[in-house]
């Protein structure tokens, strides 16, 4: 079993706690935990999957995908009371899934052939819009349009990804550096509220 292929279901697994998470902010009844939880699980990687052509989809052809969506599902439904407790896990098992599927994302980029810049974007796609479809789901607005730091730790991760995959760094070495960076670009913006500036059409003065 390949370092990316755990790292994916990880990725999956954390994804699934932060929509099942969402889903109990919002009272929704088990069925649609679920379904927020198996929709941001997969959903980056289905619409990655479908730009470069990979068909059918990577979690249609193994049912490890849907083991995973389940065990993170249930473990944050056997535990919430103890999850709940957790200060910010939300934020923290997405953190841990974006960072994680952006890797995912450029690996199968690059593995499909698509140059650097693609596959940074396949990498981003990956990591963002499984979130973005619960909160779309959740009625709540997209974090990757808040001011806060998110797609842009991505973004600086794929860079940085790219130019150690470009110099022949280690492969594994790569992954984890990548993964790591991410985190905590992520973890020090919200630490010392770094964010981009407020797109403003206003004109007044």
């Amino acid at each position: 079993m390949s370092l990316i292929f755990i790292l994916d279901l990880i990725g999956t697994m954390a994804f699934a706690i932060s929509g099942t998470l969402s889903a109990m902010e919002k009272k929704f009844d088990l069925f649609g935990a679920l379904f927020i939880a198996f929709l941001t699980a997969i959903g980056g990687g289905t619409v990655r999957d479908c730009l470069i052509g990979s068909t059918p989809v990577t979690w249609m052809q193994t049912p490890s995908y849907f083991i995973a969506v389940f065990m993170g599902f249930m473990a944050t439904i056997l535990f919430k009371r103890r999850v709940l407790r957790l200060k910010k896990t939300l934020f923290l098992f997405d953190t841990i899934g974006i960072a994680i599927f952006t890797v995912i994302g450029i690996e199968k980029g690059l593995m499909f052939g698509l140059p650097a810049y693609s596959a940074i974007l396949m990498g981003i796609s990956t990591a963002v819009v499984g979130g973005a479809l619960r909160d779309v789901f959740c009625n709540d607005i997209p974090l990757i349009f808040h001011r806060e730091v998110y797609a842009t730790a991505c973004l600086i991760g794929g860079i940085l990804y790219a130019l150690m995959n470009y110099i022949g760094l280690n492969e594994n070495l790569t992954i984890l550096i990548t993964t790591l960076t991410i985190i905590m670009i992520r973890l020090l913006s919200v630490r010392f509220n770094w964010s981009l500036p407020k797109s403003d059409l206003s004109t007044e003065k």
